[in-house]
């Protein structure tokens, strides 16, 4: 049967899909948080991504000094140091539109703000990849779709890095994990969706930006996973905790940063001061 909107259906229903993310985290420099909270809100989340076509959705994140403090492992694989990346700024784009929105408009977009005095000197980029959507797998029977995840008002997030092992792709690893770990993570426990990405062709490659981009995508086997929380996000990292001690147990991968963050309260500072 095809589409018929009159049906209320479920995730996989609907014709709206996302294809790709831009994950970019991020410091400021210090005595400059509350100018960057600023500028990146008011100008460039939308200057440089929201008004860009195929871009759908975005949200802000923010970890303040004690959820840096709750990481896991203490390592340099994504965020060197371990602590540094305050703040993380994620977007969808739709299926089948990556080189519509990237090579055909953020790449230039983002040469023509700095070179109108719109970019920001004052921050370090700490890791800023774009990531291809692999899937993802949900707590409840009629969940949140992760199209709407961004712009459903979750209260937090974790963002998982792994590199599989021997060889297993994000793509196997991702189906691997989904089997047994994944649910058992999420059964009983606030987090709803847990979403698995991998870099996107090219992102090892040489990158043509106005700014240093931060350590390096990862290759084939390097699964990003984005578990969204509804409450407390640090309700969450006992069961991830479990989750990320079974993956090693079992030698199916690395794991490479395990990070919480807070929703930003968009029109505020809430949190500037609390970042170190």
């Amino acid at each position: 049967m095809g589409y018929d909107p009159l049906q209320p259906a479920g995730v996989e229903d609907y014709p709206v899909k996302v294809g790709s993310m831009l994950l970019t985290m991020v410091d400021p420099h210090k005595g400059f948080e509350k100018a960057y909270n600023r500028w990146y809100e008011r100008d460039h989340y939308y200057s440089g991504c929201l008004v860009g076509p195929h871009l759908f959705a975005g949200s802000r994140w923010v970890a303040p000094r004690p959820l840096k403090d709750l990481r896991w492992p203490r390592g340099e694989t994504v965020a060197k140091p371990w602590d540094a990346g305050s703040y993380v700024a994620i977007y969808w784009v739709e299926a089948g539109h990556h080189d519509d929105h990237f090579a055909g408009w953020a790449r230039p977009q983002v040469f023509q703000l700095y070179s109108n005095g719109r970019g920001f000197g004052e921050r370090r980029h700490i890791h800023t990849v774009l990531f291809d959507h692999i899937g993802a797998v949900y707590r409840d029977d009629d969940p949140v779709p992760i199209e709407l995840a961004l712009d459903h008002g979750y209260d937090g997030i974790v963002a998982l890095w792994l590199d599989g092992k021997e060889g297993t792709t994000a793509a196997a690893l991702h189906q691997r994990l989904g089997q047994d770990l994944v649910p058992k993570a999420l059964a009983g426990s606030p987090i709803e969706i847990a979403s698995s990405w991998t870099p996107s062709a090219g992102e090892n490659e040489p990158r043509n930006s106005p700014m240093d981009l931060g350590s390096a995508a990862g290759g084939p086997e390097r699964l990003c996973q984005l578990f969204f929380v509804g409450g407390d996000v640090r309700d969450a990292l006992a069961p991830l905790r479990a989750y990320t001690e079974a993956i090693e147990a079992d030698a199916l991968a690395d794991v490479g940063l395990a990070a919480p963050f807070f929703r930003t309260v968009v029109g505020t500072d809430r949190h500037v001061d609390q970042l170190w």
